[in-house]
């Protein structure tokens, strides 16, 4: 097949590409290189059945592709943070053309959907009928509500033109390729770690996240593009939470480093619960996670080091 992957040059994008090459599959990668980096692309190139072009989804483009995996979007505060307009038009506008494409060339498309749809959840574990606890005026909010919007737009299109849609509601997701200075947690406590330099632990350290290995997630997104008829969110992650302080203390076993846990206010709106149920991941795609957390941070850790 001849598929698109918007966003890849970035940390989930060039991570599918590879999936998808490895697979026999033609990619057209496209990005703006806002997040994504070129030594992303390095491995890909070496594949003849590789194209790239540099392009700011939130303008219209126009390819030949029997499917297309929509990516784009800035993916940790920091990033998204940076500029929340920006966040917003390439949510909207970048899952418009997407759909737009699609919708001409009669193919299948998939959203890259977030677990932030959820928010500050009330409710533990997050399943996909749970409509969130999202603060619409938040700073976080131009990422979360341009994901949920994203979602609207999918399902609008499913109903409206009989688009072939998937949404994948992605967790937490880590491993080699992440940028070192994204702001996520897992790249973040690293690096600090590797240096040992003081971890920063946000409030008392008690909030949970799910940490889903960047092969699992790749595998499931896969299944749940090419394996099922589902066009509603799929949630994809590690079912598995795990403290932030817990975290922390892994890695600098892990690093066996000299770093010491310091802690800091809580960031506004920050979710205190992330915990995915994945039956529906379970029972319709076969799919759960494989990685060990200690296996994935341990692979992880191997790739940051070579950056200090």
């Amino acid at each position: 097949m001849k598929l698109i992957v918007t966003g890849g040059a970035g940390f989930l994008g060039s991570h599918l590409s590879l999936k998808l090459l490895t697979l026999g599959h033609e990619v057209l990668g496209i990005d703006n290189f806002y997040t994504g980096h070129r030594r992303n692309l390095q491995t890909l190139l070496d594949f003849e059945n590789y194209n790239f072009i540099e392009h700011d989804v939130t303008e219209p483009y126009y390819q030949d592709c029997d499917g297309i995996f929509n990516l784009a979007c800035p993916a940790s505060p920091v990033q998204y943070q940076r500029n929340p307009i920006f966040t917003l038009r390439t949510n909207f506008l970048g899952s418009y053309h997407a759909l737009e494409l699609a919708r001409q060339r009669n193919c299948r498309v998939l959203q890259a959907s977030t677990s932030e749809v959820y928010g500050d959840p009330l409710v533990n574990p997050q399943k996909e009928n749970y409509f969130g606890n999202v603060n619409p005026n938040g700073i976080r909010a131009c990422y979360d509500e341009g994901k949920r919007v994203s979602e609207t737009l999918f399902m609008d299109y499913n109903r409206t033109y009989g688009t072939d849609t998937r949404i994948i509601r992605i967790f937490n997701t880590y491993g080699p390729l992440m940028d070192k200075n994204d702001g996520r947690v897992v790249s973040s406590f690293i690096m600090q770690a590797l240096q040992n330099k003081d971890i920063s632990v946000y409030g008392d350290g008690t909030q949970t996240r799910s940490f889903c290995y960047v092969t699992d997630l790749i595998d499931g997104m896969t299944r749940l593009f090419f394996d099922s008829n589902l066009n509603g969110p799929v949630n994809i992650g590690n079912p598995n939470p795990v403290s932030m302080l817990k975290l922390a203390q892994e890695i600098i076993e892990y690093t066996e480093s000299s770093s010491q846990i310091t802690y800091q206010p809580f960031p506004a709106d920050d979710p205190k619960l992330r915990d995915p149920d994945i039956s529906i991941a379970k029972s319709a795609l076969m799919w759960e996670p494989k990685v060990s957390r200690e296996e994935g941070l341990k692979k992880t850790i191997g790739y940051f080091d070579k950056f200090i």
